[in-house]
């Protein structure tokens, strides 16, 4: 007896697993986003970079050529772009997720699939413009001279975390602006502040010693000295990277708690 064999690519996606689907789901509503985003720019890729080098090439102007303020490790420009590059995923999937449901309403509403994916695309997005933007990281380590830490093996956990952090906070941030408005501007000037509350320009033991153990309840100080440890290893503080990890999951269940609470009342909403 023969039998016939249905790979998984052949398999209709009716049949598989609720799991496949959704992972098949979010990756064509990804890809849609970043194809219509791109696609009527003549510039396309170099617009994820092009912001963050602008940002980073001014603090760099601004530390070490005009004010000597000693804040940082050298190279600083790599110091700065180590934590400016994950910054941008973080702060344009959040501003971006009080849009969530807004911009595709018709969709959301007609279509039955599981509306996380509608937040969760705007994060796998940004994360892909980011993975994108790393080699630019790579080519200013090489022009200054930074040397590569054998801790750069942690790069994949600081993704993983910054991944469930930035989830759980546009599930909380997507459902919540459909009922408040406001609250979308009000998002923008709490990731403003938050920012400058976070070590990018500068490190958290740049910080006083009373502010660095509070400092370290920021889940981002935590990410982010998972990301500069590659080239700058006395940046990595364990205390920092636990905490994260912990308010990382911590924010996620809120998220998803938030989300099923809300998920009925945000489709009579929009």
């Amino acid at each position: 007896m023969s039998t016939t064999s249905v790979s998984y690519r052949d398999a209709h996606p009716l049949q598989r697993t609720p799991f496949a689907r959704y992972r098949h789901a979010l990756w064509l509503l990804t890809t849609r986003d970043l194809k219509v985003r791109y696609s009527t720019s003549a510039l396309g890729y170099v617009w994820s970079v092009l912001d963050p080098l602008i940002m980073a090439g001014i603090y760099w102007f601004v530390f070490t050529q005009v004010f000597d303020k000693g804040v940082g490790t050298d190279p600083y420009i790599v110091f700065l772009l180590s934590a400016l590059l994950p910054w941008m995923w973080f702060n344009g999937a959040v501003s971006d997720s009080t849009r969530a449901f807004l911009k595709d309403a018709k969709l959301v509403r007609s279509t039955m699939i599981p509306r996380t994916i509608w937040v969760n695309r705007i994060v796998l997005s940004k994360g892909i413009e980011f993975v994108f933007a790393l080699p630019v990281l790579a080519l200013f380590a090489i022009v200054f001279g930074a040397e590569l830490n054998w801790q750069v093996v942690y790069f994949p956990l600081a993704v993983l975390l910054q991944a469930v952090l930035t989830a759980g906070v546009c599930l909380i941030v997507a459902p919540l602006v459909v009922f408040f408005r406001d609250l979308e501007r009000a998002v923008k000037l709490v990731l403003r502040f938050l920012f400058y509350a976070t070590p990018i320009i500068y490190a958290s033991t740049d910080l006083p010693e009373g502010m660095q153990f509070w400092a370290a309840f920021n889940p981002l100080s935590g990410i982010f000295s998972l990301y500069r440890a590659a080239f700058f290893p006395e940046q990595l503080i364990w205390f920092e990277v636990a905490v994260a990890a912990l308010m990382s999951l911590a924010f996620l269940a809120v998220g998803l708690w938030i989300f099923r609470l809300s998920e009925r009342q945000v489709l009579k909403e929009i």
